[in-house]
């Protein structure tokens, strides 16, 4: 079930829709709304919260501290906005990528980011407080995913990031696809240095190399400083990809 042919659909669930509404209509990401290459929905779970107060959180069983989002307000919320019933809740799981952003979730890489562009719909639910009743996670989500072990207080600008990198990989976002091939982690490493001008600033000078004109001696130049500034910095993205030791001279 898809109606939005020819762009790719993205639905947000969150108790905090404020906090996407500048960096949705600025730079790459505005530009793509504007233009109707990507649409992002953002849904406010509260409208769905249990009680005379909208109710999206309660103490968890067990007893701990912090409190825990309520399962009714997040199920209801995704099911009515993206047209399904509570009952068809496994057919939306095989039609949506539903994906909660949790510190709980998988890592995520320059592949993950790949095969989530290639879908023509997901829905990402950002969880907040101690956490999201576990079953969202079991009978809702279809996947999970963290940005980075580091805790944030809350989903929201973890799912930013999220779109703003499956937005990149979206047909008609960047308008110079060669540029994409070539940025860090496209190729198992971080990318090379980059340099403008002026060829001296300070005393400090451009490799000479970058100015000479030889198009093979820079890309030679490229690999290897990209392979060496990998190493130094990333050297876990290296282990058993056979550029570990390939020479940096």
């Amino acid at each position: 079930m898809n109606s939005h042919e020819g762009k790719m659909l993205i639905d947000v669930f969150t108790i905090f829709p404020a906090i996407f509404d500048s960096p949705l209509r600025e730079g790459l990401l505005g530009k793509a709304i504007e233009g109707g290459i990507l649409e992002v929905r953002v849904h406010d779970i509260r409208e769905h919260g249990t009680g005379r107060h909208r109710q999206v959180d309660d103490a968890p069983f067990g007893g701990g501290a912090g409190m825990v989002m309520k399962p009714e307000p997040v199920f209801e919320s995704v099911t009515a906005c993206l047209g399904y019933g509570i009952e068809d809740l496994e057919r939306l799981r095989e039609e949506v990528e539903v994906v909660m952003l949790t510190p709980r979730g998988e890592r995520l890489t320059q592949a993950r980011v790949a095969e989530l562009a290639a879908l023509p719909r997901m829905a990402l639910i950002c969880g907040r407080y101690e956490g999201v009743d576990e079953r969202v996670m079991e009978h809702l989500c279809t996947s999970a995913i963290s940005i980075g072990d580091y805790v944030l207080s809350g989903g929201e600008m973890a799912a930013l990031v999220l779109i703003d990198a499956v937005a990149r990989l979206v047909p008609g976002v960047v308008g110079n696809r060669e540029s994409l091939e070539e940025e860090s982690f496209s190729g198992g490493m971080l990318e090379y240095p980059q340099y403008t001008r002026p060829a001296e600033y300070l005393g400090w000078r451009v490799p000479e190399v970058l100015l000479s004109g030889d198009h093979g001696a820079v890309e030679r130049w490229r690999r290897q400083a990209a392979l060496a500034y990998t190493r130094r910095v990333r050297p876990d993205l290296l282990r058993g990809s056979g550029d570990e030791t390939e020479r940096e001279d």
